[in-house]
């Protein structure tokens, strides 16, 4: 129920901004997935078995000569999906014909990731996607902010907003003298919110980068102040980078038009958010929890032709990813979870024996065609039982009717947290209980 919570929540903010449902298969052809998400993220794919005796079609001395990644794609064709935005990329250019542009939809379904699970790290867990596909308009971005702004205001959790660009990112690889080196660059980068910018330099280091560059490199990521102050640094720094500049213009353009809409949440120009999957170009998102020590619980970005890998060139798309179960532990950890959404009945017929129960059957119909969610003791049990039965599932009112209610026709309802009692007609009962 509370994370049924959190889909229905997110879901209703993505109908309100006009996006449509879709869900793809579980499973992709490896050729879709490889590739696709890093280096790292290649060796967290899930690959599947082929079918029937795949051994007796492999070349003997490939099983034994081959690397692990040699080796999978030998033996295995197909993957579990490891995120939702790339079976979307090859949805669309399956469906290009069908589909009307900018395509606009929202998904909530589980991905797999063959990772080392600890809190808030899971092998499966929901992705809850929203993408605008088929136009490269920066309001499609700020429309993205404005969602995780609601999503997480009607949810009640405080969160940062943080943004960045991979056209800045890739300018100041420019700056630093290393442009072939933007991946190793970025990958170093997106750890430094769970290590010391020491250890990002001295990864920098195994990587061939030198310390001039390094050098140079720091105080960009230390840059301090207001989103405009870091902006207004960063465009000296960048003034030799066509494509820096042009990420410097499309961050400005977001934060002002922002500005106008005014999100309950902090948006902050992070200049070390990177986000390390290889499809992302422009910008990029991550939203955090403000009082709960957590991971990403949602982000995203701008990918250029990610669809380009399909046969279809020159489709821009930009989309966001929420993780429900990230969300469900912030939620828990906080205690935001409002009481009654745990609470799948809302009155429970005590059960007295077989007189009592056919008295209370029809009553029983009658609340559940008002749309009060209702339940009745299957058996005749002690009153202690059924008590409990009540109190566990957290049904917040009892209704009981035993040879004195039946005689006056009426039933008695009590309130559970406070232990109040009154005697109702039918009438008075549906009226109290729709109240």
């Amino acid at each position: 129920m509370k994370r049924n919570y959190i889909f229905d929540t997110i879901k209703s903010v993505y109908r309100l901004y006009g996006y449509q449902p879709l869900e793809t298969p579980a499973m992709e052809t490896l050729d879709t997935l490889l590739g696709k998400y890093g280096e790292e993220g290649d060796k967290l794919l899930f690959k599947v078995l082929n079918s029937g005796d795949f051994l007796s079609k492999t070349d003997r001395s490939a099983l034994h000569n081959a690397d692990a990644g040699e080796l999978a794609v030998k033996i295995a064709e197909k993957g579990l999906r490891y995120d939702l935005t790339v079976p979307f990329a090859r949805y669309v250019v399956q469906h290009r014909n069908e589909v009307a542009f900018p395509f606009k939809r929202y998904q909530i379904q589980p991905v797999w990731r063959a990772d080392r699970p600890q809190k808030g790290r899971y092998r499966e867990f929901y992705q809850c996607d929203a993408d605008v596909i088929g136009s490269d308009a920066l309001i499609n971005e700020t429309e993205l902010v404005q969602i995780i702004d609601d999503v997480f205001r009607k949810l009640r959790v405080a969160v940062n907003i943080h943004i960045n660009n991979r056209k800045i990112l890739f300018g100041i690889a420019e700056y630093i003298g290393y442009p072939g080196k933007l991946t190793d660059i970025t990958t170093a980068i997106d750890k430094m919110d769970k290590t010391s910018l020491e250890e990002v330099v001295e990864e920098l280091r195994r990587k061939g980068i030198d310390d001039e560059a390094t050098g140079k490199l720091t105080p960009v990521l230390q840059l301090q102040g207001a989103n405009e102050e870091k902006l207004t640094q960063l465009k000296k720094i960048l003034a030799a980078s066509e494509t820096g500049l042009e990420g410097y213009k499309e961050v400005t353009y977001i934060l002002e038009k922002l500005k106008i809409l005014r999100p309950a949440a902090e948006v902050v120009f992070d200049l070390t958010l990177a986000r390390g999957l290889d499809y992302y170009t422009g910008a990029i998102f991550e939203v955090k929890a403000k009082h709960t020590p957590m991971g990403s619980i949602c982000g995203g970005g701008r990918y250029d032709d990610l669809t380009g890998v399909f046969g279809l060139r020159e489709v821009s798309g930009v989309g966001i990813s929420f993780g429900a179960d990230r969300i469900f532990d912030v939620m828990t950890s906080e205690d935001l979870f409002p009481k009654e959404v745990a609470t799948t009945t809302k009155v429970m017929f005590v059960n007295f024996g077989e007189k009592e129960q056919d008295y209370c059957l029809p009553m029983l119909q009658r609340l559940r065609e008002e749309g009060i969610a209702s339940e009745i003791f299957p058996a005749q049990a002690k009153i202690k039982k059924q008590m409990t039965y009540a109190n566990k599932k957290g049904i917040p009112y009892v209704i009981m009717a035993g040879e004195s209610e039946m005689e006056q026709q009426v039933f008695t309802l009590k309130e559970m947290e406070t232990g109040n009692q009154e005697t109702l007609s039918a009438t008075e009962l549906i009226g109290k209980l729709q109240s």
